[in-house]
């Protein structure tokens, strides 16, 4: 799947009502069909395995995908990137009187009919609960960007959700749109605001939702056994009457589970060689599928000491980084990368080149940054120098006032991520930086424990590489990611986006403009402007866009890849094909 330039024109103009005619309206319909659960059970491999069932409780794309099943938000995007109604009945604008003609208030009206797992009515009170949920004090809510400049939620009827923000806002769909927002019910995390939110192991780990399945079991960092919602909306869905979500072992592994041995019917994020992954779709059992979007694969830089001398402060802005505080050493870093030879040696036809953390739509792509494209080892040599880090004792290590440049780079176990962990030691050896090199059991490193020290939030290493991205086309809340109030810290429990825990005041002041420009041409300069800020401070340093990849049997049909969303998105579409 490719990048549509209709993305691009589409994203804001919506958020003006200017474009995508009223969306009709979805009929609800009886609970129960005979047909509804008659293809047995279908088989996921998740090779990062979940660790809560709670996206609001975690960054890690899993988690949110496993959520994904049983929860649900008002929209969400489609495989196109357009955004589509869901427990919403249509999609507010200000053609429809969706949304005021000042743009400080979206009015959402909620399918009726709708009924939570349990039997209970879905009403607007969940959403508004949701709302207060995740922006309640020590909630350490990891989605708590969704909710920027939100003032108030309220319900003005059993049905009906009036958002009101802080100030005109442009782009108003990040509250309850995605997977990553869902709503969850009031009165099963009733008990669960604020510091409490933790320690909700039971609704944390079996939340009720509206979705196609409900939780029947959940052993953390294993496996998850879904079963059908008898009470889901839509007659004879979900096809499947449960669902093994079996989480562990590595991207090959669970490749070859489907592509080679029939195993499962669905591997997900296959980050593996290209002529690895052709071998095994060889064996004629599946296929791969593969949708780019903005999924970049980067390098994030700590600007705090992660020192264990430091105890509690370990990793917080109380200790700035002795080594990447210098932009030298920033800069060098990058220079000395090729990303061609990364996009050759990891992804082949499922990567690209990027020198952006906004990749697309294509309108949000800057052009600043292209001197990325080519490797440049003098001057990488040439900025440590001129920075004062020399090789002192000719041990091929630089050094600077005593201190060595040694650095630790950590990810997620993952063939292709330890390839580029070596690649990227041996380029920056050849410019004077000693690498030590870690890797964590990706059902860890992107955990939701905030007790354990491998988390990619709490960083406690000198750089780290995984991938991101954001729902839908506006970028907004996911540049909010970078804010200085978006750190993790031991105040909000180690939850946060900017896990570089980088901060800047004119950074802040371009989020907060974003954050009141309407216009498409003009929210893409800012979001330019801010990539570039991003990318040129070296915060982050990207290395490819990827495509969404991953691998379905034959026989599973209804399967639609989607960048813009959680893969299982469709999930009560799927079936057996016969």
């Amino acid at each position: 799947m490719g990048i549509r330039h209709f993305f691009a024109a589409t994203a804001g103009l919506v958020a003006l009502g200017l474009a995508w005619p009223l969306i009709a309206q979805q009929q609800d319909a009886p609970p129960e069909d005979e047909a509804r659960g008659r293809d047995g059970q279908v088989r996921l491999l998740y090779w990062q395995a979940p660790s809560t069932l709670n996206p609001y409780l975690s960054g890690g794309v899993k988690d949110i995908e496993a959520a994904s099943l049983t929860l649900e938000p008002l929209a969400r995007y489609d495989e196109t990137g357009k955004l589509v109604p869901w427990l919403a009945r249509v999609i507010p604008t200000r053609v429809n009187g969706g949304i005021s003609a000042d743009l400080t208030r979206i009015t959402w009206s909620l399918r009726q009919g709708v009924t939570w797992s349990d039997g209970s009515p879905f009403t607007a009170r969940d959403v508004v609960f949701t709302w207060r949920y995740c922006t309640a004090d020590g909630a350490g809510c990891a989605q708590r960007d969704a909710f920027a400049d939100v003032a108030d939620v309220s319900a003005l009827d059993d049905h009906t959700v009036e958002i009101a923000f802080t100030g005109p806002k442009p782009f108003p769909y990040a509250p309850f749109v995605g997977a990553q927002a869902p709503i969850l019910q009031a009165a099963q995390f009733k008990d669960c605001l604020g510091p409490a939110a933790p320690g909700c192991t039971e609704a944390n780990f079996a939340p009720l939702g509206t979705g196609p399945f409900t939780v029947a079991e959940f052993r953390t960092n294993d496996v998850v056994r879904f079963t059908a919602n008898p009470r889901y909306r839509t007659p004879g869905k979900p096809a499947f009457a449960e669902v093994l979500l079996k989480g562990g072992g590595s991207a090959a592994e669970a490749a070859r589970t489907v592509l080679e041995t029939g195993e499962f019917d669905y591997a997900w994020n296959l980050q593996l060689p290209p002529d690895l992954l052709s071998r095994m779709e060889a064996h004629g059992k599946g296929r791969a599928v593969v949708g780019f979007g903005t999924l970049v694969e980067r390098l994030a830089i700590n600007f705090t000491d992660p020192d264990p001398a430091h105890g509690a402060a370990r990793a917080t802005r109380a200790h700035p980084h002795p080594i990447l505080s210098d932009p030298a050493v920033r800069e060098a870093l990058s220079l000395a990368i090729d990303p061609a030879t990364l996009v050759a040696v990891g992804y082949g036809a499922a990567g690209r080149v990027t020198c952006n953390l906004l990749p697309a739509p294509p309108l949000y792509a800057s052009s600043a940054n292209d001197a990325c494209l080519e490797q440049d080892m003098a001057a990488a040599r040439a900025r440590l120098e001129e920075a004062g880090w020399t090789d002192s004792d000719g041990d091929g290590t630089r050094d600077k006032d005593g201190r060595p440049l040694r650095l630790m780079l950590q990810t997620s176990t993952n063939s292709v991520r330890q390839d580029f962990q070596m690649i990227l030691k041996q380029w920056w050896a050849r410019i004077g930086i000693k690498t030590e090199l870690r890797n964590i059991d990706a059902s860890v490193f992107f955990g939701s424990d905030a007790a354990s020290p491998d988390t990619f939030q709490k960083f406690h290493a000198d750089l780290e590489m995984f991938a991101g991205n954001f729902p839908g086309t506006d970028p907004e809340s996911y540049l909010e990611g970078w804010t200085c109030d978006a750190a993790p810290t031991p105040e909000n429990q180690w939850q946060g986006a900017n896990v570089g825990r980088w901060c800047d005041p004119a950074y802040d002041a371009l989020a907060e403009e974003l954050s009141r420009t309407p216009g498409l041409e003009a929210r893409a300069a800012i979001a330019r402007a801010m990539n570039d800020m991003l990318v040129q401070n070296r915060v982050v340093i990207p290395l490819v866009n990827r495509g969404r990849l991953s691998a379905h049997a034959n026989d599973l049909g209804g399967v639609v890849m989607n960048s813009w969303d959680s893969e299982l998105w469709n999930i009560a579409d799927w079936h057996r094909l016969k």
